[in-house]
């Protein structure tokens, strides 16, 4: 993909934080967006907010858990606009606390947000990008967690590596078509997430069953807190340059390097 002029972009977990600030982005570079988000009255101000800055702009209430209410996105998308360009998987929770302590419902609501949302757009959306031909790309937003799991956050990490995982396989399997792939892997940034129970079902606990969100959870694989605007833009340079792993801190190399010598370690003792 060469500039976003014209292109069409979709957005979920789009009313706020990265989501937000990367559909700003893309607007402001020429970009028709639809944000998603299961927040009515976010996605309502987010969308009025860019349309009257002239960006052309529609917010469609989904839920990334159900497929339906992704498919619906999908048509959303193509009644408005006639095209997709770009899907942004970025809707996300997290769930605090030693892994020992996850209830089922802990597992299901991380896993039905985290790691099916992603799915389900892949399925509602690339089928259809793929038969037009156009340029396209689909970015995941994973996290550092989800290359070097911290504690605390075990179906956080586990999710954020299937992720990881999905973004990788895309990157491969996509070669030869018009469509790219990229993962953003950031570090601590400015957004909702640690209040994301908020938004959790009855049927899975509801916003009561949130755990007690401390930051020396995060051990020392946090790093500075980036605003999500600077992130929106390492994000867009990632899409044009069709780079896989889009790191959001330097800080965090070495952690992940730490974790590859010991699993290239671990083959001394391989059979």
């Amino acid at each position: 993909m060469k500039d976003f002029k014209g292109k069409v972009a979709v957005v979920t977990g789009g009313a706020s934080g990265i989501g937000l600030a990367v559909a700003k982005a893309l607007g402001a570079k020429g970009a028709k967006l639809v944000l998603a988000d299961i927040e009515k009255s976010a996605l309502d101000g987010a969308a009025a907010a860019l349309n009257n800055a002239g960006i052309e702009t529609i917010g469609v209430v989904t839920n990334v858990a159900d497929r339906a209410s992704v498919e619906a996105l999908a048509d959303a998308t193509w009644k408005r606009f006639g095209a997709c360009n770009i899907v942004m998987h970025n809707a996300g929770v997290a769930v605090f606390g030693a892994t020992q302590d996850m209830t089922h419902n802990d597992w299901r609501w991380s896993i039905d947000v985290n790691l099916w949302g992603p799915v389900h757009g892949v399925e509602a959306f690339l089928p259809r990008m793929l038969k037009e031909g156009q340029d396209g790309h689909m970015v995941f937003t994973a996290s550092f967690a989800g290359i070097v799991p911290n504690r605390a956050l075990g179906p956080y990490n586990v999710t954020k590596a299937g992720v990881v995982a999905l973004a990788e396989s895309l990157h491969k399997d996509l070669r030869g078509t018009p469509i790219g792939a990229s993962v953003l892997c950031p570090m601590r940034v400015k957004t909702n997430i640690d209040n994301s129970t908020r938004n959790r079902p009855e049927e899975l606990g509801g916003p009561a069953a949130a755990h007690p969100y401390e930051d020396a959870d995060s051990g020392n694989l946090q790093g500075r807190t980036l605003t999500a605007d600077e992130t929106a833009q390492l994000v867009l340079n990632g899409i044009l340059a069709n780079r896989l792993y889009l790191h959001t801190h330097k800080e965090a190399r070495p952690f992940f390097e730490g974790r590859a010598r010991k699993i290239a370690e671990a083959f001394d003792a391989a059979l």
